[in-house]
């Protein structure tokens, strides 16, 4: 009997260990799927401000119509907690939802196609298991016909859809595969960097080359473009992802400001620089100097001529800008020089005038006005204009044209007008075929 109670409580004991341990590696497992997010910036679309987390409603402008978000916390009513584990990988890589339907590419299923099996079900079980369930239905998406159509998308991603999960490079170090994983999955850099074609899928041979947001404009990020001027490092790159700022002048504004807050910022050290090691390669082509800014004083030379004299952007300038940035765009107390900024380097002045619009406003540290309520598009124009040319020698222009349509929230896709065009000739088609008919049925009678 002694025995028997013996080993009753040594089954129980080890019961108990193995039930912990197992919980041990759920948290675990819910913990590692929770830094997924961050670095997916999942929050970023799905959380809308003052509402709960990942209960979406965020409204993403896009040039075919405004998409909201879905709500993916685990509610079995209005979010994502009915899906299986199957169903929530095939949203992720797929883009298809548990009921069938289809997701838009505002999604960035393309990239997320290359997540790892472990990787999926770690976030798997943090939405499951680590998110606060929220019975809320965001609005519903409604783009005009025939867009509202998601049956669509199936054509969309037979065409530019790859689910391929991502394969290491055996030729290259752990580090730079872990950063290819990461800016082609995770963080789907692509989806901003990258041009997009007609149909709006990214074009793979201009990967990494540039695009505009339709007002931001995303740079090249390539390595040739990343080591040419204003040359950047290694480790310029991973202090950028950290705090927004760069040795070499960089200042992060706009949809990467809110990529590097939400995201980059709150990912690890050996994350960042994995990032900086696939993007640079190597520092071998760099030059011993890097390209910093280098400031001189203002001399009596330098002084400004009459106030008659000067051109209506520096006038704008010295009576909204020089008060932060120096009336030479030096930067003071803190504030980042605008001279030879690298910003003032880019083939186009959108994100120039976007910031002169809209301001930027970092989570942390100082921030800055937008002129959007005091300035005309005119107004906008000629001080953009004044910056990129005397402050960043730059010979890139804007019109005052471009920034009406910057201020109305960038440009909109053709796609719209060559449906319209579609359904119009379907329509006259129609009516051509009734009409035959018709005619046919006349002449028998």
């Amino acid at each position: 009997m002694v025995k028997f109670w013996h080993a009753l409580l040594t089954a129980g004991t080890l019961l108990a260990a193995s039930a912990q341990a197992q919980s041990a590696d759920q948290n675990e497992l819910i913990r590692r799927g929770e830094y997924l997010a961050i670095a997916g910036d999942c929050g970023a679309c799905h959380t809308e401000e003052g509402k709960a987390p990942f209960s979406g409603g965020h409204a993403i402008v896009s040039p075919l119509g405004t998409i909201f978000s879905t709500n993916i916390t685990p509610s079995k009513q209005a979010g994502i907690g009915h899906y299986t584990e199957a169903e929530f990988a095939a949203a992720l890589r797929k883009g298809i939802r548990a009921d069938g339907s289809r997701l838009y590419p505002a999604m960035p299923y393309t990239a997320y196609a290359r997540l790892t099996d472990e990787d999926i079900s770690a976030l798997y079980a943090y939405f499951m298991q680590g998110v606060k369930p929220v019975d809320e239905r965001p609005p519903q998406t409604a783009l005009p016909f025939p867009f509202n159509l998601r049956i669509s998308m199936a054509v969309w991603d037979l065409l530019f859809a790859d689910d391929k999960v991502y394969q290491p490079d055996p030729t290259q170090s752990a580090a730079w595969n872990r950063g290819a994983y990461l800016v082609q999955g995770l963080a789907h850099c692509s989806t901003c960097h990258t041009p997009r074609n007609l149909l709006m899928a990214e074009q793979q041979s201009q990967l990494l080359k540039g695009a505009s947001l339709g007002t931001w404009y995303a740079p090249d990020i390539t390595a040739p473009a990343l080591a040419g001027k204003p040359h950047w490092t290694q480790q310029m790159l991973a202090e950028y992802l950290l705090t927004g700022h760069a040795a070499n002048g960089a200042t992060a504004g706009g949809p990467m400001r809110e990529a590097i807050d939400k995201s980059f910022s709150r990912m690890t050290d050996e994350d960042r620089q994995a990032i900086a090691t696939y993007l640079l390669p190597a520092d071998a082509a760099a030059p011993k100097t890097p390209d910093v800014r280098r400031l001189q004083p203002v001399t009596g030379d330098d002084l400004p001529p009459t106030l008659a004299a000067l051109s209506q952007g520096e006038q704008i300038y010295r009576d909204n800008c020089a008060s932060c940035h120096n009336l030479s765009g030096q930067g003071q107390n803190g504030l980042p020089a605008l001279q030879n900024h690298p910003v003032l380097n880019k083939p186009v002045a959108d994100n120039v005038a976007m910031a002169i619009l809209d301001g930027i406003w970092p989570e942390k540290g100082q921030g800055m006005i937008g002129f959007a309520g005091s300035l005309n598009d005119e107004q906008i124009a000629d001080v953009t204009n004044y910056v990129m040319q005397d402050m960043g020698h730059s010979q890139v222009q804007i019109t005052p044209e471009r920034v009406r349509v910057l201020r109305a929230g960038g440009d909109t896709s053709p796609l719209k007008l060559l449906a319209r065009l579609g359904m119009g000739a379907a329509v006259v088609a129609l009516i051509l075929i009734a009409f035959w008919f018709r005619k046919r049925r006349a002449a028998k009678v």
